[in-house]
């Protein structure tokens, strides 16, 4: 049989290779991290608008000067412990408390209260009073925080993402150490930290300097955590995963590009106190109704009256019926928290 002349005994290659480059994308995926499919953890240009307007250098706590926290207003989830200081009284309160939703405790034969939006002493003094028209006879009671509800958030690109206890001492780089660090995916220079806002409000974003602070020693944007803060780890974007191998090492056009050495390693400033003194010392305990008379001390020894804290009226403290405090924290007057007494430390 004879052969025709103009048969070609080969293909052009260019159709299959580019039919074998396209599919990963149809995949959904490439090795480069490039998806054909939204990604979750990829910094929006809002968020990237907003970031460009952050003060170079923020007036906020860090690593180096932290601060203490306002005074703690009871909320539902916080677990707590109650227990009477007199020795001889003839009845004992449940010692292990959890606020429930409803904002109350239960004091078992004294009824359930409302503490949520109290202080800690302003929750006592309500025990207290309760104890008091049951029994009619005074009892000092003492609450401490056991468990705040208190969260910080770290999402993203991290081994561990989700929600953990804030205990008051953590930085960034704590956040991002609990979370199990970072994933090999995780984009070297989109990080920040979203401190929770009102709504409609202006946004307070912080950009985070993650290789200053790991390979410097860098605590400016080490920042100390709040309540609520979100910590971002973006993914790496194909533009840094191509150029990842020749300009990875590159400073990030958000953080400080003028390092310089310490001609004297003892200058680092680890051995001071790291917490800003607080507004007061201490704060004074609320003696039960039938105490000592406060009228007895002395101007600058006198006990604080009863008015002047902002505790919900009495009828509505006693959860019969129940009713749902009204009354929200003045933020206004920011007070140390009753457990903690720093004294004199200097920032």
């Amino acid at each position: 049989m004879p052969i025709r002349s103009d048969m070609t005994t080969t293909r052009n290659p260019i159709p299959l290779l580019l039919h074998l480059a396209l599919l990963p994308l149809l995949a959904g995926c490439s090795a480069l991290g490039f998806s054909t499919y939204p990604v979750a953890h990829v910094m929006t240009d809002d968020t990237k608008a907003v970031l460009e307007q952050t003060p170079g250098n923020p007036d906020v706590a860090r690593e180096l000067a932290k601060e203490v926290q306002t005074a703690h207003y009871l909320q539902p989830g916080d677990e707590l412990l109650i227990e009477t200081i007199d020795a001889d009284v003839d009845f004992r309160l449940p010692a292990d408390q959890r606020v429930l939703a409803d904002g109350t405790i239960d004091l078992a034969r004294f009824g359930r209260l409302v503490v949520a939006s109290k202080t800690l002493e302003q929750a006592e003094a309500a025990i207290q009073r309760l104890i008091y028209e049951v029994t009619n006879e005074p009892t000092r009671v003492n609450v401490r925080l056991i468990d705040p509800i208190h969260r910080y958030y770290v999402i993203g690109e991290v081994n561990s993402p989700g929600a953990y206890s804030l205990t008051g001492h953590e930085t960034v780089l704590d956040a991002i150490m609990e979370a199990g660090g970072l994933t090999p995916r995780a984009s070297a220079c989109d990080l920040l930290l979203a401190r929770p806002t009102q709504p409609g409000s202006c946004r307070v974003t912080l950009p985070v300097c993650y290789r200053a602070i790991t390979q410097l020693g860098d605590t400016t944007t080490n920042y100390h955590l709040k309540p609520g803060d979100r910590i971002f780890v973006a993914r790496q974007s194909l533009c840094e995963e191509i150029t990842g191998p020749l300009l990875g090492g590159r400073t990030c056009d958000r953080c400080c590009k003028r390092q310089v050495a310490c001609c004297d390693p003892r200058v680092a400033l680890t051995d001071l106190p790291n917490f800003t003194a607080p507004m007061i010392d201490s704060i004074a305990p609320m003696d039960p109704p039938g105490g000592p008379d406060p009228d007895a001390f002395a101007p600058d020894q006198r006990l604080p009256s009863e008015d002047s804290f902002r505790s919900v009226p009495r009828e509505q403290e006693a959860v019969e019926p129940l009713r749902q405090p009204t009354e929200q924290p003045d933020e206004s007057s920011p007070r140390l928290d009753g457990e903690l007494d720093f004294g004199s430390l200097q920032g």
